[in-house]
Order: C-alpha cells, then structure tokens, then sequence
C-alpha cells in the first residue's frame, strides 16, 4: 500500500508495508474525527473520535457511503471535489442525528494504492460556538442595561441644563431621578464584576461551620425599611442552634439577594419565610415568598444573567438581572446548587442546597 497527497514521503517505500495499521494508529491518536472516503463516496477508514461522533447506532463507519452516516449536501460536494478535482475545502456544517453539533471540516485529496481518495478531518466547534454566542449575548445584554439609566441620566441633566436647575418644584424631583439611575448602574457594574470574578475562578470561599438564624435575622434587620414600605412581614423559622458548612461572607451575600427578590417580588402585605432543614448529608434552606409566582416557562432559565420573567417590573423596582446568576455560581463554589418551585397565585420558593461537610 502506497500513500500520496498529503501522506507523500512521510516513509520510504519498503517501510509501508505495514500502512494499514500504520494509518490506523495514526488517525486514532488524533483529537479530531477523521474520515477517508474512496470514489465511490464509501468510507475506507475512520478513527476512534469519528466512530464516536458519527456512529452512534452502531459501531463500523468503514463500508458505508458518506450519504448514509452525514446528511450534509455540503459535506458531500466537498468530499466528490476533492476526489475528481484534486481540490481541498473548508466547510461547516452541522450535525443534528443525535444532538446538535458544528463541525468545521477540511477535505484534502489523497491516493492510496493509486487511488483517488479524500480525507476529512472534523473539527468540533460546538463549544466556541456556543461560548461566542453567549459572549455576544452578554454584550448586546449588558450594553442594553447601560443605555437604559444612561438615557434618563442624560435626559435629566439635559433639562436641568436647559434652565430646570431654577424650578425649585421640580429640580430636586429631577436630581433624585439621576441619583436613582446611577445608582442602578453602579449597582449593575458591580455585579457584573461580581460575576466575572465568580465564573472565572478568582472567588474562594473560606467554608466553616455558620450559625445560620443570626446571619437571617441580621439580613431581615438591613432589609426591614424596604419590607415595611410594600408591608412585608418578614418570618424567620430557622430554629436557634441550627449550622450550615459555608463561607459566612459568601452565605449571607446569596440570601440578601434572594431575600430582597423576595421582597420586591411580593404582593402588598405579603409574607417572607426562611426555613432550614437537613436531607441526609445537604443542609437546604429555604426563602419563600407570597407574591404572584413565576411562569412555568420560565423556571428554566431564571438563573441566566441579565433573564427576567418580567422585565418592565424588574426594571422599575431596579434589579440588575445578575443576582439568581451570581446565587447559582455561589451555591456550587459550596459544592451546592439553588432551585426554585413556584405556583401562580400562590408564590415562590428558592432553594439553597450546601453538602454538610
């Protein structure tokens, strides 16, 4: 067996008389999933990571016609083109048999034995993708947040500037509404600092034994004024001696977030409860609230960043839309996780479960 193209003169001629498994090996120790195809599109060779890509409902690629592993008209040419055009290619495409996943792929031409062929080797961007996607989301997000404050601040200064500094009925009513937005985007800042830190590694937590009623009873103290203002009662049901394994600093940061949702999400003398119990080895506290609930629909992405089951009534009572995202990477810095259950009418239960050890 004799190898041109691009496996020309990789060996001396009497040193591929063992080619097959040669090749074989070789393409097994790539990353990459890698198929050759002869002229009549058949596959003559496969590697480990392309077996594990492609052939799912059974094991053996070598045989069958490209057409029958990859319904990709693109991926076909690429290869036909290859084989009677001496040509290479890059393509993409995706691949949905069994999941989703985007290759970008490049196809050379190559002989074996004389014969026309064509490799393919498949490079899996499914997680760049994804990753690019959630970065420009994050942007388009964050850049929206920004614009929002930004525009009223301007729009106020504006009119302060235009002779509103002399109306002593209103200048003060148009300062509060600047101090407000600014505010809210130093508050937005910070979390997305917070944020970043968390996701990228640069957060430990110092994990001991907390007593965890004084921590609520202390977060119910910061918060009262804004319970007394939509007439919140604040019920803490964590009985005296009971201890969580956690970072003190890190505990109390996830449930003055929750907390404070659940204030701010509430109906008019609405109730707040934080309740604790244990579940084998997991210590599960709990905040629960009265107010309207959350849809189904949305239960499943509520710990996004910047995702808001109701967006005009998170922006007029000023939340940041990172505080669920940044509980949810907390949680599990404690080797944790957070959920939620929630009933329309009925209201909302957000869930801290933290290993006991």
């Amino acid at each position: 067996m004799t190898l041109s193209g691009n496996l020309e003169g990789t060996e001396p001629a009497g040193e591929i008389a063992q080619a097959p498994s040669v090749l074989q090996a070789v393409l097994d120790a790539a990353r990459e999933s890698i198929l050759i195809v002869e002229a009549t599109t058949r596959i003559t060779a496969a590697n480990r990571p392309a077996h594990g890509a492609f052939a799912w409902q059974d094991g053996s690629l070598v045989g069958k016609r490209l057409s029958e592993v990859i319904r990709s008209s693109a991926l076909h040419e690429a290869f036909r083109s290859a084989i009677q055009q001496r040509a290479p290619n890059d393509i993409s495409f995706e691949f949905t048999d069994h999941g989703k996943n985007i290759f970008n792929v490049y196809v050379s031409p190559i002989e074996i034995d004389g014969r026309p062929h064509a490799i393919g080797v498949f490079y899996d961007v499914t997680q760049i993708e994804r990753l690019e996607r959630v970065r420009q989301e994050f942007l388009s997000n964050i850049s929206h947040e920004l614009r929002t404050p930004l525009t009223a601040i301007m729009a106020f200064v504006e009119t302060l500037e235009d002779g509103a500094i002399d109306d002593k009925e209103n200048n003060r009513r148009f300062l509060g509404v600047i101090r407000r937005n600014a505010e809210r985007m130093r508050a937005l800042i910070a979390d997305i600092l917070e944020l970043s830190l968390i996701e990228s590694g640069n957060v430990s937590v110092d994990l001991k034994y907390v007593p965890l009623a004084p921590i609520v009873d202390e977060i119910f103290a910061a918060l009262s004024s804004n319970a007394k203002t939509h007439n919140i009662t604040l019920i803490n049901e964590i009985t005296t001696g009971s201890t969580v394994f956690a970072d003190p600093v890190r505990l109390e940061q996830m449930l003055t977030n929750l907390i404070d949702n659940a204030i701010k999400f509430n109906r008019e003398q609405g109730k707040v409860t934080t309740t604790f119990e244990k579940r084998g080895d997991v210590g599960v506290i709990s905040v629960v609230d009265t107010g309207e609930g959350i849809p189904a629909e949305h239960l499943q992405r509520i710990f996004e960043r910047f995702y808001r089951a109701d967006r005009g009534r998170t922006r007029d009572i000023g939340g940041t839309g990172l505080g669920l995202a940044i509980v949810k990477h907390l949680a599990r810095l404690h080797g944790g996780e957070i959920s939620v259950r929630s009933s329309l009418g009925r209201g909302t239960t957000f869930s801290i479960e933290i290993p006991a050890k």
